[in-house]
């Protein structure tokens, strides 16, 4: 707003009526201008302050981002260090910062690609790894397959040579005519335990929750157990499985138990405890002749036999680990000679795919 004497000064020296319109006019006309070049100040004075606070916003983001890549240097300074990479210059270097990160950045980025190369290369072997392993276990199932027919024509003949000419064969022929039936029913053994072994994991069978305690006892009920054997177990829980296989499991360790026990009263017992949210412990404990230490691993190896016994052909236990894997556990065990031991593995609660069929 003009000032009072401003106005006074103005009217002095135009010499028009303090009440004419021209004046009054000229007047207003200077009030418009302050009023303007004050509005104009203040505009100024708001875009002058909002452009503050934005440079003050922009300089701490700056300075936040800065902070950021200089620790990014630091990491990648200590990927290479532990790397043991000695081949850049000045990574360092206060003064070469930009240099060291944009070299250690295309160095991490170099080894990334022969990382990804490498696992491509992968993945290529273990799938041709697959594919040769899958035709292997089709051609031990198709050679054992067809061994079997010629096997059981051996045994008929044996049977009829026994049967027709009993009478003129000598203790020594009767003898050798008792070897060739056993021999010939450890090979239709063997032939029978790589055709249940190569079929785990590839004949379909229907998967799904398997109620443990109805199976197992269904098995006990049908095993051939010795007199002075006792077997006890817990009420055991629904896992996820194949009825046939979990049974399959359960009975070849219960079978090597039996087969293994040389005290009078020979003690088996099954159970089993909580292992994990999402798998269950079982055990298989006896009271047996025990296994020394470094046989843990051999004994699940197929066709190995710690003893020489010509019944047995040493592919029960490789079983038991074929179909523990085969539905996502794990298997070990704890023995001491003259003691006992016990079988432990591990089993899913239950089907996140209830009904699907594996092969």
């Amino acid at each position: 707003m003009m000032h009072s004497l401003l106005k006074r000064q103005i009217r002095k020296f135009l010499k028009l009526d303090p009440n004419s319109e021209e004046l009054k006019s000229f007047l207003d006309a200077i009030n418009k201008s302050y009023e303007i070049n004050d509005e104009q100040f203040g505009m100024l004075q708001r875009a002058t302050n909002i452009s503050s606070e934005e440079l003050y916003e922009a300089n701490k983001r700056l300075k936040k981002e800065s902070e950021s890549q200089k620790e990014v240097i630091k990491k990648l300074s200590r990927v290479i260090d532990t790397l043991k990479f000695y081949g850049l210059e000045g990574v360092s270097s206060q003064e070469n910062q930009e240099v060291s990160s944009s070299t250690l950045v295309d160095f991490i980025d170099g080894k990334t690609k022969e990382i990804v190369e490498i696992n491509k290369q992968k993945d290529k072997l273990v799938t041709n790894l697959e594919q040769q392993n899958q035709e292997l276990t089709d051609y031990a199932h198709m050679v054992s397959h067809d061994l079997k027919s010629p096997l059981r024509a051996i045994e008929t003949l044996i049977t009829w040579l026994d049967d027709d000419y009993k009478e003129l064969f000598d203790e020594n022929g009767k003898d050798s005519l008792i070897h060739i039936k056993d021999n010939v029913e450890k090979m239709e053994n063997i032939i029978t335990g790589i055709l249940e072994y190569s079929d785990i994991g590839r004949s379909e069978t229907l998967i799904g929750d398997v109620d443990l305690n109805k199976e197992v006892h269904q098995m006990l009920s049908e095993l051939d157990c010795p007199k002075n054997i006792f077997i006890t177990t817990q009420n055991l829980p629904t896992v996820y499985g194949s009825s046939y296989r979990l049974q399959q499991l359960f009975k070849n360790i219960v079978d090597n138990a039996i087969k293994y026990n040389d005290k009078e009263k020979g003690l088996i017992e099954i159970g089993y405890n909580e292992y994990s949210k999402t798998h269950y412990k079982f055990f298989i404990k006896d009271n047996g002749k025990g296994i020394e230490e470094k046989h843990f691993d051999k004994i699940f190896k197929t066709f190995s036999k710690l003893e020489n016994d010509p019944k047995s052909i040493g592919i029960g236990l490789s079983i038991v680990k074929k179909i523990v894997n085969l539905f996502d556990g794990q298997i070990w065990l704890d023995s001491k000679l003259n003691e006992g031991t016990v079988f432990y593995f591990t089993l899913r609660k239950k089907s996140n795919n209830f009904g699907r069929r594996v092969s």
